[in-house]
């Protein structure tokens, strides 16, 4: 019930304060691009449910059936111009309070996957993070606050890196988020979070998380 209330407050207050930012962005989509304001997007939910993902356009529409398909990594020809910025900034990201106010994710969870990548999970991580409600952020979108430039500079193909190298281990990070649940955690993710944006270089979260797991393949800042 706390975790619910504080969804549904501190979204509110945050779509209030913040609309006087997204309507010049809405504006500057509809005149640039494709002139497509919001995309949504199916992504999986607590109970393995599917539902739609809201974000600003920041990529061509036809996205999903192109090279690449849902994994996006650095420097990708589909991204638009105006989108690049608002992707660096996770300014595209604003338009799921609307998703967290009306319950489909909360503030902090694991981040919410397309159908196909929430498979590349390994069984046994699908299973146990399956019954949490997805959120807007998390320790693995902290920790993977970068993934595109993970992506563009693995010698691995895109897809392939993202299934035997970024899923495996973002799958364990969100276990470790569930077997150490407190509302006190989500507090400190969600200031983690707002720090990583201003100081994107930080390993804050190592001196604050002694046992985060480790990656086996990748060399991240965890």
């Amino acid at each position: 019930m706390l975790k619910r209330a504080f969804d549904i407050i501190s979204s509110l207050i945050v779509l209030v304060l913040i609309s006087p930012l997204m309507i010049p962005i809405m504006i500057l989509l509809r005149l640039t691009g494709e002139g497509k304001v919001f995309y949504i997007q199916q992504r999986v939910g607590k109970s393995g449910k599917n539902f739609g993902l809201f974000k600003f356009a920041t990529m061509l529409e036809n996205s999903p059936n192109l090279a690449g398909g849902d994994v996006t990594a650095g420097s990708d020809p589909r991204v638009l111009p105006v989108g690049r910025v608002l992707r660096k900034t996770k300014i595209n990201e604003i338009p799921q309070l609307l998703n967290i106010f009306l319950g489909d994710i909360s503030v902090v969870g694991p981040r919410p996957l397309t159908p196909r990548t929430f498979g590349f999970y390994p069984e046994s991580i699908q299973v146990q993070i399956r019954d949490l409600k997805p959120g807007l952020t998390g320790i693995g979108s902290i920790v993977f606050r970068d993934e595109e430039s993970v992506l563009a500079n693995s010698p691995k193909p895109h897809l392939q890196c993202y299934q035997e190298d970024i899923a495996p281990y973002k799958g364990e990070l969100e276990v470790w988020y569930k077997k150490n649940y407190s509302f006190k955690l989500d507090i400190l993710l969600i200031f983690l979070t707002a720090w990583a944006i201003f100081f994107p270089k930080s390993n804050l979260h190592l001196k604050l998380f002694k046992d985060l797991p480790k990656s086996k393949t990748l060399s991240l800042s965890a």
